[in-house]
C-alpha cells in the first residue's frame, strides 16, 4: 500500500453540518482511479482535514486517517445504468415545487440541496407528476467549472448524490426518515457546461431493511445523458 496523495474536503462542501457531502467526497476520491468508479463511504468524511490516499495492490484507492479507512474507491468500467425516459426542463421546474427537503436539521445546510443555505447549488428534486421519479432543474454556476467551462467531476458527483435520497423515499410519508449515502457508483459521459440549464433525475430501485437503492442521471436540456449513477443509502440503526 503506497501513499499517492491527499484528500481534503473544504468546509463549504458539507452535506451534514459537520462532515463532507457524500457525493462530493466520493467524487473527490474517485479522481484517484480511472474512468467510472464505485466509492464506498465507511465513515463520515471530515471537513478541512487532510486524509492520506493510499493505493492498494488491487487498484483500490483508500482515504485514511491514521489506520482508519474513511472511504474507498475502485474502478467500475462495466457500470451500466438504465436511465428512464427524459424529463423536460418545464417538468423539472414544476417538480422542484414539490421538493421535500427539511428547512432545519442536519442536512438543511447541505451545499447541494439545503433549504437554509443561500449559496447552495439549488438542486431540489421533487416528484414529477405522472412519473415515479424526482427531478430538479440545475444551472451550474461559473465557480463549479474548470478552465474549459465544464463542471468539475466532484461537483457532478455531488449533484448525483442528493436527488437519490428523495427518489428512494418518494412514496414515504412525512417526516422522511434519516439516511446517509453508503455507496455511490457513477460515470460521466460528457462534459457538463456551466451556465446552461440541465435536469437532474432520480428514481427508486430497491428497498430492504435499512437499505435503499436509487438511480440518478444528469441530463442536458435536450434529454441527453451527461452523467449517471447508482446510490446505496443506509438508515441509521435505531437508538
Amino acid at each position: 500500500m503506497v501513499v499517492t496523495g491527499t484528500l481534503e474536503i473544504p468546509s463549504r462542501f458539507n452535506g451534514p453540518l459537520d462532515s463532507g457531502n457524500g457525493g462530493y467526497s466520493a467524487g473527490a476520491l474517485a479522481r484517484f482511479v480511472d474512468g467510472s468508479a464505485e466509492v464506498t463511504l465507511r465513515r463520515p468524511v471530515p471537513l478541512a482535514r487532510p486524509l492520506d490516499v493510499r493505493r492498494e495492490d488491487d487498484g483500490r484507492a483508500l482515504a485514511v486517517a491514521g489506520d482508519e479507512v474513511i472511504a474507498e474507491a475502485r474502478a467500475a468500467p462495466d457500470l451500466e445504468i438504465d436511465v428512464p425516459a427524459p424529463i423536460t426542463v418545464d417538468e423539472a421546474r414544476a417538480a422542484r415545487g414539490r421538493y421535500r427537503g427539511a428547512a432545519s436539521g442536519p442536512f438543511s445546510r447541505c451545499f447541494v440541496c439545503g433549504r437554509a443555505r443561500e449559496d447552495s447549488l439549488d438542486v431540489k428534486a421533487g416528484a414529477v407528476e405522472g412519473r415515479h421519479v424526482v427531478a430538479s432543474p440545475w444551472v451550474p454556476p461559473a465557480w463549479a467549472g474548470d478552465e474549459s467551462g465544464a463542471v468539475r467531476p466532484e461537483i457532478v458527483w455531488a449533484v448525483l448524490d442528493c436527488p437519490t435520497y428523495f427518489a428512494a423515499y418518494i412514496d414515504a410519508p412525512e417526516p422522511l426518515p434519516p439516511a446517509v449515502l453508503g455507496r455511490l457508483s457513477a460515470r460521466i459521459d460528457a462534459p457538463v457546461p456551466v451556465g446552461e440549464e440541465h435536469v437532474a433525475i432520480a428514481w427508486p430501485i430497491a428497498a430492504e431493511g435499512r437499505k435503499r437503492e436509487a438511480g440518478v442521471a444528469l441530463l442536458s436540456a435536450a434529454g441527453d445523458v451527461l452523467a449517471a449513477g447508482r446510490a446505496l443509502l443506509i438508515e441509521p440503526r435505531p437508538q
